[in-house]
């Protein structure tokens, strides 16, 4: 299981997600507010994932430490009533 920051940052928000794994990169598609979003890890000489959390319209790539960056802005989002 990949992006495992990322999917404890989801559950803490209660925000339903889905996950797939292909290729050893992980791939998390979920609502939030009624918009769409995604964050998809790559490896094409570093690792890193391509997400629009930051923009909704917007899809951009990070790379280092990319889970704790993305963790980070979905969890200052506020929470979801259960």
């Amino acid at each position: 299981m990949r992006l495992t920051k990322v999917q404890d940052a989801l559950q803490k928000k209660k925000i339903k997600y889905e996950y797939t794994e292909v290729d050893n990169c992980g791939s998390l598609d979920f609502l939030f507010r009624g918009l769409k979003f995604h964050v998809w890890e790559y490896e094409d000489k570093v690792w890193g994932a391509e997400t629009n959390v930051f923009e909704a319209g917007r899809s951009q790539d990070i790379e280092g430490d990319y889970e704790e960056v993305i963790s980070k802005e979905i969890l200052s989002w506020p929470d979801m009533l259960a």
